[in-house]
C-alpha cells in the first residue's frame, strides 16, 4: 500500500471513528462511506442497501446518482447481487456483468446500460444480523483485489457499528429503531434534493452537494438541512444563492 493510499485509509477510518465520539448525522455518514468506497477501492462507485424491520432492502446511501438508480432499480425488481449479499449474508462477486444474464437476468442489463462492467458486494452485519448490503461497481471487468475486498468490508462493518452505537443495547429492537430512522431520513434527504434541483434547475448529484455543503458550513445536521428545506423553513433559495446556484 503506497504512503498516499495508506493515509487516505488512515483519514476514512477517523472520519468515521469522530462519528461515533462527537455524534452523527447516519445518512450523511453512510454517503460518506460510498464516497470513501470509491475513492479508496478499485471502483467506480458504491451504494448502500438497508433492511427495515420486515425485510424489505431500500437505497440509504450512494456515491453517485447513477448508482443510486440502479440500487433503486435491483431493490425494486428483487434481482441483483446486493440483494442476494443481503439474503445469504455473505460476499457476492460479479467479475463480469457480460456473463451473468443467466444470474440476474433483470439487473445485469440495466447495470451494463449504465455503464458498469463489474460488481461485487459485502454485507451489512452486526452480530448474526445482516443489516444490509455494500455494492461496490466497477466501469471495467474484474476480480476486486483481496485487499480492497478486505477494506470494503472493514469499512461496511464499522458503518454497521455505527447505526446502533447510540443505543444502550444493540437487541433486535433497538437496530430496527436505528434502520427506520435511517430509512425516514434518506426519504426526507431525497425531497430535499427534488426541491433544490427543481428550483435551480440541477442534478440531483449537485442538488446533494449543495445541501451538504451548507450543513458543514453551519455545523447542522444534514437531515436537520433538508427537514428544513422540505418544511419550506429554510428557503431553497437561500442554500442555492449561497453556493452561487440560485
Amino acid at each position: 500500500m503506497s504512503a498516499s493510499r495508506e493515509r487516505d485509509v488512515t483519514g476514512s477510518f477517523v472520519r468515521l471513528a469522530s462519528s461515533l465520539v462527537s455524534g452523527y448525522d447516519v445518512v450523511d455518514l453512510l454517503s460518506e462511506l460510498t464516497a470513501d468506497c470509491a475513492h479508496l477501492l478499485d471502483i467506480a462507485s458504491a451504494g448502500l442497501l438497508l433492511a427495515d424491520e420486515r425485510g424489505v432492502l431500500h437505497v440509504v446511501a450512494a456515491s453517485s446518482e447513477r448508482t443510486r438508480q440502479l440500487e433503486l432499480f435491483q431493490v425494486q425488481r428483487a434481482d441483483g447481487p446486493c440483494r442476494d449479499c443481503y439474503l445469504d449474508g455473505a460476499p457476492v462477486s460479479a467479475p463480469d456483468l457480460r456473463t451473468e444474464a443467466d444470474r440476474w437476468p433483470q439487473f445485469a442489463p440495466a447495470a451494463l446500460r449504465a455503464g458498469f462492467a463489474s460488481v461485487h458486494a459485502v454485507p451489512m452485519r452486526l452480530h448474526d444480523q445482516v443489516l444490509g448490503a455494500l455494492g461496490l461497481f466497477g466501469t471495467s471487468s474484474g476480480s476486486l483485489d483481496p485487499e480492497d475486498l478486505s477494506l470494503g468490508q472493514a469499512l461496511a462493518d464499522v458503518a454497521s457499528v455505527a447505526l446502533v452505537q447510540d443505543k444502550e443495547k444493540s437487541d433486535q429492537r433497538s437496530v430496527n429503531e436505528q434502520l427506520q430512522t435511517a430509512l425516514q431520513s434518506r426519504i426526507v434527504l431525497e425531497q430535499a434534493k427534488g426541491v433544490l434541483a427543481q428550483q435551480g434547475a440541477l442534478q440531483m448529484d449537485e442538488a446533494f452537494a449543495v445541501l451538504r455543503r451548507y450543513a458543514r458550513d453551519h455545523n447542522l445536521r444534514l437531515t436537520a438541512v433538508a427537514e428544513a428545506v422540505v418544511d419550506r423553513r429554510l428557503p431553497a433559495q437561500q442554500l442555492l444563492a449561497r453556493s452561487g446556484r440560485s
